[in-house]
């Protein structure tokens, strides 16, 4: 059996970094990990853009899984166990099985940073077939760039979230030919960043409300008929066009990974844990924070986001976590996708939402209002639903809910 102060699940950036924030506030800390080394996703994502917000300079995926794994190496408040399953998630404690064998961790708090898993085929009931081809864009990029393998010569990608976008570039990089990318919705999931570097500069169309029809082949895929949606996304069976490929890359979302914690309140949208300001989920020693909370954009905004949540953590550890009795909810219209956290503590201080549009705006101001009292102003010059944004007020004015608005 193992004691400590805070154990933290997954060892990506943000368990990485709730762990390295934790043991700054005083804390002794376990980090586990199912793979045999720190660094999560990032491992395999060999492109750079990341670490511009975390430590003021580009980094790639590695490189910057690197800067934190040192820094969790060097930190003497913190074990590590890699090799390692977290099997169960009980009242502080957690079962886990691997390197440590079948061992028993209490803690007196545990932060969830378990990242999300890839939609898959069967999870969009994808039409067709079922040949050799159809891969999620995740597998892609470890088959690519960690294996060395071309996984197809003619392709054709379903959804451009940013992992499919950058492996647009990735394949094409490598010889293939990306013939489109096919998107259900009318606005895009990715960066657009990523849509300009990754498929304006090399050519690669993006057709908004197409989607893949019918997959073909027996043995691997031979094409794909495709074609326009109506706005309740059913195939328009009059545009139904087909197309000879051998590769159906598939990036039609993540979902938190939160199979071992199913005992916790999630929310209908994001799929994560409904948390308040201090990432508490409804058990007050449980904490969520990163990917497997609501799925980012950027890998420093998970890290930002796990260094509070690590803070956080550790003062309900040390029983130094001081919240009021007044409990504001957060509300918000429905040009929002969501708001997150769920409830706020009325007090002194500011306070930081964050949210997801449903459609782009253009010259817009976010307003954060308490009744008729505003609270907060923001004014976006352009926003689109592909990219998380935050607002940030001071709540001292605040007595009841807390809502967001666009005017």
């Amino acid at each position: 059996m193992i004691n400590t102060d805070v154990l933290v699940i997954g060892g990506g950036p943000a368990g990485m970094a709730a762990a390295l924030s934790a043991s700054e506030n005083g804390s002794k800390v376990v980090l586990v990990e199912r793979d045999n080394i720190l660094g999560g996703i990032l491992n395999q994502c060999i492109h750079n853009g990341f670490g511009l917000h975390y430590f003021h300079e580009e980094l790639t995926g590695p490189e910057f899984a690197y800067r934190f794994r040192k820094l969790v190496e060097a930190d003497k408040n913190i074990t590590v166990y890699t090799n390692t399953l977290v099997t169960k998630i009980g009242e502080k404690f957690v079962e886990v099985m691997g390197a440590l064998g079948n061992e028993r961790i209490n803690a007196k708090a545990i932060v969830l940073a378990m990242g999300c898993h890839e939609r898959t085929a069967g999870n969009i009931n994808l039409c067709g077939t079922r040949p050799m081809g159809v891969l999620t864009a995740g597998t892609v990029q470890k088959m690519v760039n960690i294996d060395g393998k071309i996984v197809g010569k003619d392709v054709v990608i379903l959804g451009s979230g940013d992992i499919g976008l950058i492996m647009a570039r990735r394949l094409t990089l490598e010889g293939a030919k990306v013939h489109m990318v096919l998107e259900i919705n009318q606005t895009s999931s990715g960066l657009r960043r990523n849509i300009m570097q990754c498929l304006e500069d090399f050519d690669i169309p993006l057709l908004f409300s197409h989607t893949v029809f019918e997959v073909v082949g027996r043995d691997r895929v031979e094409g794909i008929y495709y074609g326009e949606v109506d706005e309740n996304f059913k195939p328009i069976e009059s545009t139904r066009k087909f197309l000879k490929c051998d590769t159906v890359v598939l990036s039609v979302g993540l979902v938190p990974e939160m199979a071992v914690a199913n005992f916790v309140k999630t929310s209908n949208i994001t799929n994560g844990a409904v948390v308040n300001e201090f990432y508490q989920t409804e058990k007050g020693w449980l904490f969520s924070c990163g990917n497997i909370l609501h799925v980012h954009d950027l890998v420093d905004n998970v890290a930002l986001e796990a260094k509070q949540a690590g803070k956080f953590a550790s003062l309900y550890a040390s029983n130094k976590l001081l919240a009021s009795d007044n409990v504001l909810e957060v509300e918000h219209s429905k040009d929002f996708s969501y708001a997150l956290p769920a409830t706020i503590f009325a007090g002194q201080g500011n306070t930081e939402i964050k949210f997801r549009l449903k459609a782009k705006i253009i010259k817009k101001t976010i307003v954060a209002k308490c009744g008729d009292v505003i609270l907060g102003k923001k004014f976006v010059l352009a926003g689109v639903p592909g990219e998380m944004m935050s607002i940030t007020f001071d709540k001292s004015g605040a007595n009841k809910k807390i809502s967001l608005e666009i005017v």
